[in-house]
């Protein structure tokens, strides 16, 4: 990529918003500005419209209602959390990285009596348990997409354990457990069993010890992503009291969209389109030219590259695959690096993993879902024990009402 007048060193970037170069790393982290590879591909550019762009928005200054709005996108923290730490190098839950946590071999249930500060109690030492009565038939029908199938049993399942909120902290965390393994079956139609890892490897790939590996590894680093959209709305219903299926539903609700875990299904889309293309390059090329997105690459907290994605594609190279899988990923990843100068996030990991073991895109968002759900889960037992609710107030910049008071007047024609 040559360097244009369009793009700018990091250098005239903290001249123009007359900061140094620290604080131009954390508008970068913080998603405020976005980086490109350089000539060199050691150092960083930058558009030379986004930083006037935002010096201008500098310029006009911000009270506190438009510091409070600007934080809902990636922007300064608004709540306090003990749970996860986002950082260059990946999440970490609790002051311990989710890389590593891969690397020492943790599951899922490990990372989860983390993330929800069990101390000596294992909320998963119970057996599951089979599917009541009432939701046999909907929590095995297979006809069903897999978040959709959890959406519509979940809040049956509620009906049967009494209400959280007046629950003692153990009573919660093992419910919580049990929603847990519960929500893992339902993403393969199966009957709850542990560890979560295996059940799913199973329903996917039976007897493929490498691949159960790669889901292991894919549900620690999806466990807690801190303030993310989904993490939020679940939070946000479990300020209200609501009972943990519900702060459940609301996460798989927002994490089904398009712009959050529904972009794995993108992902795969891609990969497809490269495997019918003669030419990935130019494929990759040409809708970067056209303003159109590439799914599953940048993250506006990894500037540098998601860690996650990182990892777990380093496991994929290593594991046993469709012989042709690779080497398409390889010049997909490649070509939008080169062209776009953004690197693969999660979401594409996901979807890469199902694409080169031979898989539909659902099993993506599935064990997105699943290994999520372990942070949804910890932000609502964190949110209750605080006992707030949470409420934002909006600007409001729509009509006006008449100094008068009274109905507003229809406008004139």
């Amino acid at each position: 990529m040559s360097l244009d007048a369009d793009l700018i060193p990091a250098s005239e970037a903290c001249r123009l918003l007359g900061i140094s170069a620290a604080t131009l790393y954390a508008y970068v982290s913080r998603g405020l500005l976005e980086s490109r590879p350089g000539r060199d591909h050691r150092s960083r550019v930058y558009r030379r419209q986004d930083v006037e762009r935002l010096a201008q928005r500098k310029r006009l200054g911000r009270g506190p209602a438009r510091g409070a709005a600007q934080s809902l996108d990636r922007g300064l923290p608004v709540l306090e959390t003990r749970i996860s730490l986002i950082r260059h190098d990946g999440p970490y839950y609790r002051g311990r990285s989710a890389v590593a946590a891969v690397r020492a071999g943790a599951t899922l249930e490990d990372i989860a009596r983390l993330l929800w500060d069990c101390g000596s109690q294992d909320p998963f030492a119970d057996p599951p348990g089979d599917w009541p009565a009432r939701v046999v038939a909907l929590a095995t029908d297979t006809d069903l997409p897999p978040v959709a199938r959890a959406m519509a049993v979940i809040p049956l399942l509620a009906l049967q354990v009494p209400h959280s909120f007046q629950a003692d902290q153990g009573t919660r965390r093992a419910l919580a457990a049990t929603l847990l393994r519960q929500n893992a079956a339902l993403m393969v139609a199966r009957r709850p069993a542990g560890p979560v890892h295996r059940l799913l490897a199973e329903a996917w790939r039976p007897g493929d010890a490498a691949f159960a590996e790669l889901v292991r590894a894919a549900l620690v680093l999806c466990a807690d992503h801190e303030l993310n959209v989904s993490a939020f709305a679940a939070r946000v219903v479990a300020s209200t009291g609501a009972h943990l299926h519900a702060t459940v539903c609301a996460g798989l609700s927002a994490l089904s969209g398009p712009r959050h875990g529904g972009a794995t299904a993108r992902v795969y889309a891609l990969l497809e389109d490269a495997r019918q293309s003669s030419d990935i390059d130019r494929l990759v090329a040409g809708r970067w030219t056209r303003g159109e997105d590439l799914p599953g690459f940048g993250h506006a907290l990894y500037p540098d590259g998601d860690p996650r994605a990182t990892e777990l594609l380093a496991m994929l190279r290593a594991a046993r695959v469709e012989p042709a899988a690779l080497p398409l990923i390889e010049a997909v990843i490649a070509a939008a690096e080169s062209h776009s100068g953004r690197r693969p996030n999660v979401d594409f990991a996901l979807a890469a993993i199902c694409y080169a073991c031979g898989l539909p895109a659902e099993p993506a968002l599935a064990m997105f879902a699943a290994g999520r759900l372990a942070g949804w889960l910890a932000h609502a037992l964190e949110q209750q024990a605080q006992g707030k609710l949470i409420r934002p107030r909006a600007r409001y910049a729509g009509v006006q009402p008449e100094s008068g008071g009274g109905e507003p007047r229809p406008p004139a024609a």
